[in-house]
């Protein structure tokens, strides 16, 4: 069916916008238009602007905009197309003729959805008449309300071969048999598929019935049997709940993914409409295109069993070649031996909300499932394990998100294996016993080992100012991010201190145009300032390596690298000045009477620790980097 922009657009002409979205959303009149809390975010006061005259809305607080397609697909979360048939419906036009086919096709649809629709009326009959009693009984038992199952269409098969063939004779055996509500055997007569079964209704992203759901009542197996794929029903494209839970992610801004219909319908009873569940199965990539289209990282809640977890890390698996920026999974782990609905039936709604609060990313999750898989003893084994993480990452087709998961998982993997940093701690003054009064102080040897003595042979400041300098140029947007500190930084004296005021300049100015300066555009512009000299001496490479001065560096260990770096040289003349400041005061009032001379000595004592410290820090700087290059080197 082609649809042509004259239709179209009389279409959206003969649809009232307002009236079609106050449909689902409060609005009030202001002036010639309409406003409202948006639907698509939430919101305290009235950002959401609906105009008739115009055709469209628009939402100032999160830029929601479009017509009234669009409204449907977005809000509704409908197809394209079944958006279009549905206003056109509703605006009393015709849609443009298919060809035979089609129209075949359509119509033999069309008696299919009719009979899905009677069959969950009459399920829903039943449950409610005499014979439901025993499915009532579950339903009270779980905690599910008569309004809640009223809701979701909830209803009972009686335990009959031919009680449904029978109400719904008038379709005739063929046409019940291909809407799944019949099993037709070679030789013997056609009989319900659904007997002595809670029944749910499963439900296009229209509304419409296409498929059921059967729970069993008292013992007997399989617990759960779902419709046969039919012309209306796609296991594989199919989450339940969808056309419920479509508008309310978008409102929520997240979507829910659960394991059962039964965890949906306590759920949305809770107060989470936006929770959806796969039908028997893994997740799909249909499904996951479905998910992604409500909310970019949709949230997996899966059983903390072993079962559950296999379901998480196969649906992870699955997503990892569908990866885009922006575009992810979640995952929260329910308590050993629950799922949603045991969680919110016995803890309440504010216990699963709390699980939502901090959900885990993907990476967390396969970082942790391959981190568990074996021991970790042998270098064989550690290998092994980077395999596995490399094999991951190399799953994910777009670049910039693959390069990524290389990058965070190289990183994680030094956090184990490589040298630590050593942490700052505070200094624990100790027990003053090993000096006597009048005896010259000594400041006590500091646990530096011979990467720091080397560096601050040649004196940390100079050194570190040079390094930081030289990652500023390789990495002039990590300015702006510094500049509270550069700003009032006084890097060096001469020409290292001048060149250093002019790459912040240049920065600084690209950032006032709202322009990002780059490396190579940064070294052109000082070679005709006349700091080429000095600015490629700073780059060479035997000069101090650390990975934000190379190339080829990984950007976010250059990043965390260039921090500390910075963090180190703020904290240095400080220390210095504190220290040199202390001692200078012990040496003036030295031989004061009350002069507190424990405080001082403990003060100055802290001071050198500090700057000990610092040296430390800076020598750890340099040997992770030779430990992450060698890293690089052995990947590579």
């Amino acid at each position: 069916m082609t649809l042509s922009p004259q239709f179209l657009d009389e279409l959206r002409a003969r649809t009232l916008l307002s009236a079609l979205i106050g449909q689902t959303t409060k609005l009030q009149k202001a002036g010639r238009e309409y406003r409202a809390c948006c639907p698509f975010h939430n919101e305290k006061s009235p950002s959401f602007y609906v105009n008739d005259d115009k055709g469209f809305y628009h939402c100032f607080g999160c830029s929601a905009h479009g017509d009234a397609i669009r409204w449907m697909t977005d809000q509704r979360g409908l197809p394209f197309m079944d958006a279009v048939k549905d206003l056109a419906q509703s605006a009393g036009m015709e849609m443009p003729a298919m060809d035979p086919r089609a129209a075949e096709k359509a119509e033999a649809a069309k008696g299919l959805h009719e009979a899905c629709a009677d069959a969950a009326t009459w399920f829903t009959d039943q449950l409610n008449g005499i014979a439901g009693a025993d499915a009532r009984a579950i339903l009270e038992k779980r905690g599910i309300m008569p309004e809640t199952a009223r809701t979701f269409a909830l209803g009972y098969a009686p335990d009959s071969r031919s009680k449904l063939k029978d109400a719904l004779k008038t379709y005739g055996d063929p046409l019940l048999i291909e809407a799944g509500l019949l099993i037709s055997v070679e030789e013997k007569t056609p009989y319900d598929r659904f007997r002595g079964r809670l029944m749910i209704p499963i439900r296009d992203p229209r509304g419409r019935t296409v498929a059921f759901g059967g729970r069993i009542i008292g013992d007997g197996e399989p617990k759960y049997l779902n419709s046969p794929e039919t012309p209306l029903f796609d296991k594989g494209r199919t989450l339940y709940n969808l056309d419920r839970a479509a508008p309310a992610a978008r409102k929520s801004g997240r979507v829910l993914v659960v394991e059962g219909y039964m965890d949906v319908i306590a759920l949305a009873q809770a107060g989470f409409e936006e929770a959806v569940a796969p039908l028997g199965t893994a997740l799909t990539e249909a499904q996951l295109e479905r998910l992604w289209r409500m909310s970019d990282v949709p949230i997996l809640c899966l059983d903390g069993d072993s079962a559950g977890q296999k379901a998480a890390i196969r649906a992870a698996h699955r997503a990892l070649p569908m990866l885009a920026p922006g575009r992810s999974l979640a995952f929260v782990t329910l308590p050993q031996g629950q799922d949603p609905d045991d969680l919110v039936r016995t803890k309440g709604a504010a216990a699963f909300d709390a699980l939502l609060k901090s959900p885990d990313p993907l990476v967390d999750k396969l970082w942790a499932h391959e981190l568990a898989l074996e021991p970790l003893d042998t270098p064989e084994q550690k290998a092994g394990f980077k395999h596995r993480l490399n094999e991951l990452a190399g799953l994910i087709a777009d670049q910039n998100v693959k390069h990524e998961y290389i990058a965070e998982f190289r990183r994680r993997f030094d956090d184990l294996y490589a040298r630590k940093r050593e942490p700052f701690r505070p200094f624990q003054p100790q027990q003053r016993t090993q000096r006597k009064p009048g005896q010259p102080w000594k400041a006590p040897p500091g646990p530096v080992g011979e990467g720091a003595k080397g560096v601050r042979a040649g004196g940390i400041d100079r050194i570190l100012a040079k390094a930081v300098l030289a990652g500023l140029i390789r990495h002039p947007a990590e300015i702006a991010r510094h500049m509270e500190v550069l700003g009032s930084l006084k890097l060096a004296d001469g020409a290292l201190g001048r060149l250093f005021e002019a790459v912040v300049d240049l920065a600084l100015e690209d950032a006032d145009r709202g322009e990002t300066l780059d490396s190579d555009r940064l070294l052109t512009i000082l070679a005709t300032s006349g700091f080429d000299i000095i600015a490629h001496e700073l780059l060479r490479p035997d000069q101090l390596s650390l990975s934000f001065t190379l190339r080829d560096a990984e950007p976010q260990r250059a990043r965390e690298d260039l921090d500390e770096a910075i963090a180190i040289l703020v904290s240095r003349p400080e220390v210095d000045a504190a220290l040199a400041d202390a001692t200078a005061e012990m040496q003036a009032r030295y031989s004061e009477a009350a002069f507190d001379w424990d405080k001082a000595y403990e003060r100055q004592v802290a001071l050198v620790k500090e700057q000990q410290a610092l040296d430390a820090r800076l020598a750890n700087l340099v040997q992770a980097n030779e430990d992450a290059r060698a890293f690089g080197a052995e990947g590579n």
